[in-house]
């Protein structure tokens, strides 16, 4: 996938969630009744700016789409004109200001909903949860999957396809230490499996697809090219759109996989194929070259049959009304699981490898779009969570900041002083530069690995 199609989505998800989360704050200070001087997409040089009279809004948007501000009216950061006192977000009663901070991470989290719900009325096609493979002395193989069970149910959750599997795994890890799984096995029985979490596995669920050992079933894929490309190994050795891959090396070939398997291990060694080309038997050498992950590879790619995947396809949707209550439990879900997951990496008991920078969050915009619209949605949710929720973190400089600032004036019964939150917003920057350079730090060692 390339950098710049991981870029273009990654930008693509950042405005939607910034806006959405500025657009908070801006809607609730109009209401409330404070002025708002300007509305602000990304920060430094104005790539565009609108404002309709002197009297109006500004918005604007930035050469640097990291993040976003709301600028009121506020005696704190400049003078202001006597008749717009009355509006100054610093003159607003506590609750007021409160409300307005607040707004933009419960925005996100609204946003949330509204994805979900959106992709629940549309529905998500997808395959259907079918094992096709065990592998030996994984968690699966302990819990006593078997090769063509179809997984039903995760924790008492309904799970319609491999990609709700997957997210309600993730889920239920990071809860408990034992899983349980309904599945259908071939003869139609059902049965509930119990998966054992390993505590390694409990403090870092990244791992969960490595450790997991359960591989979809996917039909047997007939290995007739579809396309050759230039300059490439297969082109080479004279391979062309609409061969069939008989044998390599005097090894029937019957499944494309089977073939990607052998070229995977073999990088610059010479592969002896017979290949069928209109009912004529050739013997051709290829030699694949070797990725920077010292893999085989061709350059030639598998021809697909939209038939083929058909019965193993399914399309999951809700009602609106339903879809409503799954979207708000989803984001309850995904809100609590943040929470706790940031719990447990500060008393350490999760890993700081769950940490995603910039790279990492562009590299899963990226893949989600090329899944789909209803897959690049739910990513979109995901992120939104976490963004809304870390913002009510009590860290100064974010939102949760200033609400705990509020807070202690709530009790007080006045605010703290200048002096003091200026010294803890230092703190509180600091802090956020550090997570920042960790997980800029970690997305580095990913891309190595």
């Amino acid at each position: 996938m390339s950098a710049l199609h991981n870029l273009f989505f990654f930008i693509l998800a950042l405005g939607v969630l910034i806006t959405f989360h500025e657009f908070g704050h801006f809607w609730v200070a109009r209401r409330l009744g404070v002025k708002v001087l300007r509305f602000s997409i990304g920060f430094g040089a104005p790539l565009w700016r609108y404002r309709k009279s002197p009297e109006d809004t500004e918005f604007v948007v930035g050469a640097l789409p990291l993040g976003g501000y709301v600028k009121m009216v506020d005696e704190r950061e400049g003078e202001v004109a006597a008749a717009d006192l009355p509006y100054a977000f610093n003159r607003q009663p506590l609750l007021v200001r409160a409300a307005i901070v607040a707004a933009g991470p419960l925005f996100n989290l609204l946003l949330a909903v509204l994805l979900y719900w959106i992709v629940g009325v549309g529905g998500e096609t997808g395959l259907k949860p079918i094992v096709g493979q065990v592998e030996p002395n994984s968690l699966a193989a302990q819990a006593g999957f078997q090769k063509g069970d179809e997984i039903v149910a995760i924790g008492g959750e309904e799970a319609p396809t491999w990609t709700q599997v997957i997210t309600l795994l993730f889920a239920e890890v990071v809860e408990r230490q034992t899983i349980p799984v309904e599945v259908l096995t071939p003869a139609g029985d059902r049965r509930v499996l119990i998966l054992e979490i390993p505590k390694e596995l409990a403090e870092n669920p990244n791992l969960l697809g490595q450790k997991l050992g359960l591989k979809p079933f996917e039909p047997p894929l007939p290995p007739v090219l579809a396309q050759v490309e230039p300059g490439s190994p297969a082109k080479a050795s004279g391979l062309r759109p609409g061969d069939r891959i008989v044998a390599v090396d005097d090894v029937p070939i019957e499944d494309w996989r089977q073939l990607v398997e052998i070229v995977r291990k073999r990088p610059k060694q010479p592969l002896k194929l017979k290949v069928e080309r209109q009912n004529q038997i050739l013997t051709l050498t290829l030699t694949p070259e070797e990725t920077p992950n010292h893999e085989g590879r061709i350059g030639a790619g598998v021809k697909v049959a939209p038939e083929l995947y058909a019965p193993y396809r399914v399309t999951y949707r809700l009602g609106p009304v339903e879809a409503l209550v799954a979207a708000v439990g989803k984001t309850f879900e995904f809100s609590w699981l943040t929470l706790k997951m940031l719990g447990k990496m500060l008393i350490g008991e999760a890993s700081v490898q769950n940490l995603s920078g910039p790279i990492s969050i562009a590299q899963y915009a990226g893949q989600s779009a090329a899944l789909g619209i209803s897959y690049f949605l739910k990513f979109l949710a995901v992120v939104s969570i976490s963004l809304g929720v870390v913002n009510l973190l009590p860290i100064p400089v974010l939102d949760g900041g200033h609400l705990t600032f509020y807070l202690v004036e709530a009790v007080r019964g006045k605010p703290l002083s200048e002096q003091a939150m200026a010294r803890f917003q230092q703190i509180g920057m600091a802090i956020l530069i550090a997570l920042m350079a960790l997980a800029m730090f970690l997305d580095i060692q990913r891309l190595f690995e």
